[in-house]
């Protein structure tokens, strides 16, 4: 008996634990993203107060305070940059860095291609559900995947969606499938409710899934 309770504690701090770890995971992510994107600036202004005053340079110097000014800093720049794209004279300055892009071949299909695609992300779809469940990685297996454009296949005239299907807990990283229209199977989830079962490992989820559409007479799924 006392083993069992051993194991039982043991299994039950796990499933207490986990939820943890995953929350902790995703803004660890999130945290180092951003304050790595405002460290270099930090780091100068640190090395710029410490030849001012030494002893102010000394009190920042600190692993931690740096993280949290950075972390500041680039929330505050992101800030003031989604503030500036809202106006006339911002819209204009950034139409002039997106030219000057341009002209870059590399930059320009990473950056436009992101750009895109992020914009395609924030619309609605039109004619066809923008979250839907594919079969990957072999029929049977259902993964959530954001329809991001739709083609139409030569010869045969079949439309085609181009679907991201992003990973989990961390939906940064994920695939890019090519599949026929007729074999997605449409949700009628947001984007924040997608997202929310991605990252939380499907812990965050409804109690009811869509069918799979039915295939074509000619098609078998064994």
């Amino acid at each position: 008996m006392r083993r069992l309770r051993v194991k039982r504690y043991l299994f039950t701090g796990l499933l207490t634990f986990l939820p943890l770890w995953v929350t902790w995971l995703v803004f660890k992510f999130v945290f180092g993203l951003l304050a790595g994107i405002g460290a270099p600036a930090v780091g100068a202004l640190v090395v710029a107060a410490g030849r001012v005053s030494p002893a102010l340079g000394e009190a920042l110097n600190r692993g931690w305070l740096l993280s949290v000014l950075a972390l500041v800093l680039t929330l505050l720049a992101l800030y003031l940059l989604g503030w500036l794209a809202t106006r006339v004279i911002g819209q204009r300055l950034l139409e002039a860095f997106d030219g000057l892009l341009a002209r870059i071949p590399l930059v320009q299909t990473i950056y436009g291609g992101t750009k895109k695609l992020m914009a395609v992300l924030q619309q609605k779809p039109s004619g066809v559900q923008r979250v839907v469940l594919i079969d990957f990685p072999r029929q049977g297996m259902k993964v959530v995947g954001f329809v991001t454009r739709v083609m139409t296949e030569e010869g045969t005239g079949r439309e085609m969606a181009a679907v991201y299907i992003p990973t989990t807990p961390n939906p940064t990283g994920g695939y890019l499938e090519v599949v026929p229209v007729d074999e997605l199977t449409p949700t009628d989830w947001t984007m924040d409710q997608a997202m929310a079962f991605i990252i939380s490992g499907g812990a965050v989820a409804p109690d009811t899934l869509p069918a799979s559409p039915a295939l074509p007479p000619h098609q078998d799924r064994a």
